[in-house]
């Protein structure tokens, strides 16, 4: 690959990225298949949960020292090394004489390929236990962590066919420049990673592997294109377009508002109160999304009322006087929770159990978490507005207000995601105080196209006619009730389509 091609990928974190390529081709062999051990298997059991325990300790090690989303990230991981379930079956592996390194790759190997089978998120989740595996297998035969390269000095750029979360935990923007892979999509955990590192990321980026170590890459984490040998005028362009819009969004300031002086509130997207800072130091005026899927997700056991209430108050607090919007538990199907039993096959997870019927299958969640919230507003200045994800019908809509209501919460809402809610608009405004179109999900079921696939981003282009024509539809009906309505998703990004909704409202 030369100055005169450019590779194209999905770019999950904005920026600039410039510098040579470092390819990660460590890799741990596979043991050999049908490999045995020397027939004491009690010391073999042994050998390998303390390989896998060391692996644990490492990880969490690493998070710790990162701190943030990715200790979160690699807490997880840590929990895959000490799962009782995978460690009772390499035990009956080594029992029946497996060597130990062997029995742990095909434990691990078990384990992934119904991940994958799965899809969406937890296809995503396939290279965390890719990278447990290696690591464990590493141990027990001697060989070399897979890990990052070391830098030389100036930043590189990171090139993989996928990465782990401890390969990018402990890395910052002075050592990497961008990352780029050629496997992953815009919810895996190097998108999520990349993004809290602030580093250009692209992912779904087919033939990167093909770059020769040491080539100049220019990275551009917005547009996805990777351009290898790029003359020195178009990465000196490049890097002054990127920072003149670093420039112009550090001036910008609040409160938000139209050029003719409409007010529009600058609202945060965040996953819980270690966003907080970023949302303040961008002016935030108020949350728009709270996702508290984060606070359920990779937990053996759900997170009590108090935590849940400690949660919520801290983003509250940080908000008086503004307007803080929850969405309600947005798990199942494709995002199971540990300590839920298994809703039974769903060949495809994006329409199965999840959001709002999960709930409905599983009232204590619910419960908790209503419960969790009307005590985090009570006495609070900051306004408190719930809504629940995957809503379908008018029912579900009711539903869930009277839910709110019993709870104590005066403002209950509903995502507009799933196409039946937006034609039928109409009918579901008198059961809710306010609506919040989530069009990145609206998208993949109008069109039937997965949001994770890159080579199905054309569908998910925010001026798809048909996807205008669902949020105008449910837009106009919650103006026509009197109710209020939001937006977020890629759409919500961009600023015509964002005035379009303005002038609705």
């Amino acid at each position: 690959m030369d100055g005169t091609t450019a590779l194209s990928g999905t770019g999950v974190s904005p920026g600039i990225g410039f510098g040579p390529v470092h390819l990660l081709v460590v890799e741990v062999p596979e043991p050999p298949v049908g490999a045995r051990h020397d027939g004491d298997a009690e010391i073999e059991r042994t050998r390998v949960h303390a390989a896998l325990e060391q692996v644990a300790a490492d990880l969490e090690a690493r998070g710790e020292t990162a701190g943030g989303e990715a200790q979160a990230v690699l807490s997880a991981q840590a929990m895959m090394a000490r799962d009782p379930a995978l460690a009772e079956v390499v035990d009956t592996a080594i029992g029946q004489g497996t060597a130990g390194a062997r029995a742990v790759y095909d434990a691990f190997g078990g384990y992934r390929d119904a991940l994958a089978a799965a899809g969406g998120y937890l296809a995503e989740r396939a290279a965390d236990l890719d990278d447990v595996r290696d690591r464990a297998v590493a141990v027990l035969t001697g060989r070399p962590m897979p890990g990052v390269p070391e830098g030389g000095g100036e930043p590189f750029v990171l090139v993989a066919r996928d990465l782990a979360p401890a390969d990018t935990a402990l890395l910052s923007r002075e050592v990497v420049a961008a990352f780029v892979t050629e496997e992953g999509g815009p919810t895996s955990h190097t998108a999520i990673l990349a993004r809290a590192l602030g580093v250009p990321a692209v992912v779904a980026c087919a033939g990167a592997t093909g770059i020769k170590a040491g080539t100049p890459v220019l990275v551009d984490g917005a547009t996805g294109i990777v351009r290898a040998d790029p003359p020195a005028d178009e990465v000196d362009g490049a890097r002054k377009a990127d920072e003149a819009r670093q420039a112009v969004l550090a001036a910008a300031t609040g409160p938000g508002m139209t050029a003719d002086g409409r007010p529009v509130p600058l609202l945060a997207n965040i996953g819980g109160p270690a966003d907080l800072p970023a949302a303040l130091a961008a002016g935030a005026e108020g949350v728009g999304l709270y996702r508290t899927e984060f606070l359920f997700l990779d937990r053996a056991q759900a997170p009590g009322e108090e935590e849940q209430y400690a949660a919520y108050r801290e983003v509250l607090d940080a908000f008086p006087g503004g307007r803080v919007i929850v969405r309600t538990l947005d798990a199942g199907a494709d995002k199971p929770l540990a300590f839920l039993p298994p809703p039974g096959e769903e060949p495809n997870p994006a329409l199965g159990e999840r959001g709002l019927r999960m709930f409905r299958a599983h009232p204590q969640v619910m419960e908790t978490q209503l419960r969790a919230l009307a005590r985090a507003a009570d006495g609070n200045t900051a306004r408190l507005a719930v809504m629940a994800p995957m809503v379908a019908t008018r029912e579900e809509a009711g539903w869930f207000a009277k839910a709110c209501r019993t709870a104590g919460l005066p403002e209950a809402g509903i995502m507009i995601e799933v196409p039946s809610a937006a034609l039928r608009a109409a009918d579901l405004a008198p059961a809710v105080d306010f609506f919040s179109i989530g069009t990145n999900d609206l998208a993949q079921y109008a069109f039937a196209a997965d949001r994770q696939l890159g080579s199905l981003g054309a569908l998910q282009d925010p001026w798809q006619p048909a996807l205008l024509d669902l949020i105008h539809i449910a837009a106009t009906a919650a103006v026509s009730a009197g109710k209020g309505c939001g937006v977020c998703g890629e759409a919500a990004a961009d600023p015509l389509l964002a005035c379009v909704l303005v002038g609705l409202g």
